[in-house]
C-alpha cells in the first residue's frame, strides 16, 4: 500500500504549516484564546485566504472537494501546531453540512462568505440529555412550508459563540429518539427570539448555549441520515488531530527527558523513563496505523466503522499520553508556560467530544 501524499496534498500540508509557523507560538495562543470567541478572527480570515476554509467542501459549492487522506493529512499538522482556529466544528461540520442541505437560493447568499472567512455558521445539535445518542433531539419545529418556529435549548454547540447563523436539529413529531421526525434548519443568529450565552470548555476554546423560543427558521434538506453521513468524516479529523497533539507532546517531552538533568544525568538515561516513552511511542503508531486503515477503506461501507474503531482507540490512549508527558515535566507540566498543559487540556476535549469514546467502541462492535 502507498502512503505517499500526492502533489496536492504535499501543498495542503505545507499551507497548515506555513500559518502555524507564521502566526503561532505559546504566548499567541494565549491571546488567542482570551478572545471572546476563543480565537482569532484574523487568523480566521487568513485561512480564508489559504483556502484552508474552502477546502472540505465539495467542488460544486466551491471548495476544494479533499478527500480523507487530504482531511486527516491537514488536521494532523493543525493539531502537532496547537492550532486553536475552529475548522473541524465551524467548517468540516456545520459549513460542509449546511452547504449539502440549504435551498439554492440561500447558499448562493452564504456560501461565498462561508469560504473566505467573513461568515461562520455552527451545529446546534447536542441536547443534555443525548449522553452519546445522535437521535435524542427534544427541541420542537412547527408551522409548514417557509413559515416555521423553532422552540427549545441547545447547550452545547462548540464554536458557537459569535457565530453568524445556526444549523439546527429539531423535532416536528415522534419521540426523543425517533428518527424520523427529525429535521434540519436554518437560524441566523440576528433572528428574533434567539438568546445565546457564551462558555468556555476545558481547553479554554469557546462554546454557546442556544436557547430558542419561537425562532423563525428555514427548513434545510436531510435529516439524521445527513447528521450521521457528515459525522463520519468529522470524526476522522478529530483523531488526526489528536494523534498531532500527541505527536508535539511526545516530541517536545523527548527533548526535555535529553537535556534535563536529575542525580547528574538526563532524565532520559533512566530505564523506566525510557520504557514509558517507548510504551507511548507504541500509541502512537497504533493510532496512527488505524487512521490509515480508516482512510484506506474511505469510500467504501466499511470506512464508518473504521472510523469509529480509530476514535474509540485513540480518545483513551491520547489522554494517558497526556497525563504521561505532564508527569515527566513534573509540577511545571501543567502550567500555562508549556505547551504540555495546552495540548493536554485539548486531547480531553477530543476525547469527550462529541461522545465518550466507549459509544464509539459499541458502534465499532456493532452494540448501537
Amino acid at each position: 500500500m502507498n502512503f505517499d501524499l500526492t502533489e496536492d496534498e504535499e501543498l495542503l500540508k505545507a499551507l497548515a504549516e506555513r500559518f502555524i509557523d507564521d502566526r503561532y507560538d505559546i504566548d499567541r495562543r494565549r491571546a488567542y484564546l482570551a478572545a471572546d470567541e476563543g480565537f482569532s478572527r484574523e487568523n480566521w480570515l487568513l485561512l480564508g485566504e489559504l483556502g484552508l476554509l474552502a477546502a472540505p467542501l465539495a467542488e460544486e459549492y466551491g471548495g476544494l472537494g479533499i478527500d480523507a487522506t487530504a482531511v486527516a493529512t491537514v488536521f494532523e499538522a493543525l493539531g502537532r501546531g496547537l492550532v486553536v482556529e475552529p475548522l473541524i466544528e465551524a467548517t468540516l461540520v456545520a459549513a460542509r453540512l449546511f452547504a449539502t442541505t440549504a435551498p439554492a437560493a440561500l447558499a448562493d447568499s452564504w456560501l461565498p462568505g462561508l469560504l473566505d472567512g467573513s461568515r461562520r455558521v455552527a451545529l446546534a445539535h447536542a441536547e443534555a440529555g443525548s449522553r452519546g445518542g445522535h437521535l435524542w433531539v427534544q427541541t420542537s419545529v412547527t408551522g409548514n412550508g417557509d413559515e416555521v418556529v423553532i422552540t427549545g435549548y441547545k447547550p452545547h454547540v462548540i464554536a458557537g459563540f459569535g457565530a453568524d447563523g445556526f444549523v439546527v436539529s429539531a423535532r416536528s413529531t415522534g419521540a426523543p429518539g425517533d428518527p424520523s421526525g427529525l429535521g434540519l434548519y436554518f437560524v441566523k443568529a440576528a433572528a428574533p427570539g434567539l438568546t445565546t450565552a457564551s462558555w468556555r470548555l476545558a481547553d479554554g476554546s469557546v462554546a454557546a448555549a442556544l436557547t430558542l423560543d419561537a425562532v423563525p427558521a428555514v427548513a434545510l434538506d436531510g435529516g439524521f441520515g445527513a447528521l450521521t453521513e457528515n459525522e463520519a468524516l468529522a470524526s476522522l479529523a478529530r483523531s488526526a488531530e489528536a494523534l498531532g497533539v500527541m505527536q508535539r507532546l511526545f516530541d517536545d517531552t523527548l527533548e526535555y527527558l535529553r537535556t534535563r538533568k536529575q542525580f547528574g544525568a538526563a532524565l532520559g538515561t533512566f530505564q523506566a523513563i525510557q520504557h514509558r516513552m517507548a510504551a507511548q511511542y507504541g500509541a502512537l503508531e497504533q493510532g496512527r496505523a488505524l487512521l490509515n486503515l480508516a482512510i484506506v477503506n474511505q469510500g467504501s461501507a466499511a470506512f464508518a466503522k473504521a472510523v469509529q474503531g480509530l476514535r474509540a482507540f485513540v480518545a483513551p490512549a491520547s489522554v494517558e499520553l497526556g497525563h504521561e508527558m505532564i508527569q515527566f515535566h513534573g509540577g511545571m507540566g501543567v502550567t500555562d508556560e508549556l505547551l504540555i498543559g495546552h495540548g493536554h487540556k485539548r486531547l480531553l476535549v477530543l476525547s469527550r467530544w462529541p461522545e465518550a469514546p466507549e459509544v464509539a467502541l459499541d458502534r465499532f462492535a456493532g452494540v448501537v
